[in-house]
């Protein structure tokens, strides 16, 4: 299949935040099995897609991030052929048998290797452009196969809604009715490689007694059901088992998480494997007020954003 006139497309890819991340178990082939609820945030990595005839290749641009706020760890991504872009490209035509040329310029807002999801949610908003430039249907179940080939979590940006997460990542149930909750995020300016974490979450489980996973099911069901306060059913809720290894290998993590609730969040955590951490709050005004506070007080908040979920595209 080749392409016919130029076509270009704009994307927005979202980031998300993990509600909760439960560690369940580790499969044969060292993947670990999860529950976790994905919910994502206003907050955006944009994408320009341009298809036209012509010798097939890919071709990325980063453009520069202009923000005295992304520290440039946080923004160091490549425009070779390992970006999650361009291999989701590259992947897209080999599926479909697309022969074409693309380009790609990507503008990051979301960080780099912060568990925001930045570069599963470019790649998905990249399997999703070129099925609409080529006007292909393919079938949800092949599409999602070929997002699940890319990351564990690109399968859910196909679709960006809040969502009930487990197997891999590949398990995905709706959740209706998740508030679109004030937050803030925060970030202390390291990257924090997700298998690192991973591999000490491994070595420190082994060391000490293994907690009882809970269920983020059974959390935001209690969620949902409140009229009132939040916290106590935050509180079951926002427990993430890669946290106590990824505050190890970057102490800044706990200090966010505590100066965040020290600044009103109802309830704290961290983000996937990190080091984003994040606070919710009660209202707009008493995030921008925590916000304001943490650029003012804490060094190790590099990079702060406030922000909403997204309960619906």
């Amino acid at each position: 299949m080749s392409a016919t006139p130029s076509e270009t497309r704009s994307l927005r890819a979202p980031a998300k935040i993990n509600m909760g991340l439960r560690l369940l178990g580790i499969r044969d082939d060292g993947y670990h099995t999860l529950e976790s609820v994905f919910a994502p945030i206003e907050i955006w990595d944009d994408l320009k897609l341009e298809v036209s005839p012509g010798e097939p290749r890919i071709d990325l641009e980063i453009e520069p991030v202009v923000s005295d706020e992304m520290p440039v760890r946080l923004a160091a991504v490549t425009a070779g052929p390992d970006n999650l872009v361009v291999r989701a490209a590259a992947a897209f035509c080999k599926q479909t048998g697309v022969e074409a040329r693309i380009r790609l310029r990507l503008r990051k807002q979301i960080p780099a290797g912060a568990g925001l999801g930045g570069g599963s949610s470019d790649a998905a908003a990249v399997l999703l452009g070129l099925a609409s430039i080529f006007d292909l249907e393919l079938e949800h179940e092949m599409l999602c196969t070929l997002a699940l080939s890319l990351g564990a979590d690109v399968p859910f940006f196909l679709s960006p809604s809040p969502a009930l997460v487990s197997g891999i990542g590949e398990k995905i149930e709706s959740l209706a009715g998740l508030p679109a909750l004030d937050l803030v995020v925060a970030n202390p300016g390291i990257p924090l490689p997700t298998v690192e974490v991973y591999r000490a979450t491994d070595a420190l489980r082994s060391a000490l007694t293994e907690p009882k996973p809970g269920s983020t099911m059974r959390a935001i069901s209690r969620l949902r059901g409140e009229t009132g306060d939040l916290a106590p059913a935050l509180g079951e809720l926002l427990i993430n088992d890669l946290e106590p290894a990824a505050s190890r290998l970057c102490p800044p993590v706990a200090r966010l998480t505590k100066r965040l609730r020290e600044f009103g969040a109802i309830g704290v955590s961290m983000s996937g494997s990190g080091a984003t951490v994040f606070g919710v709050f009660e209202s707009e005004d008493g995030a921008s007020q925590a916000a304001e506070m943490l650029r003012a007080r804490e060094s190790d908040a590099s990079w702060i954003r406030v922000t909403r979920i997204i309960t619906s595209c």
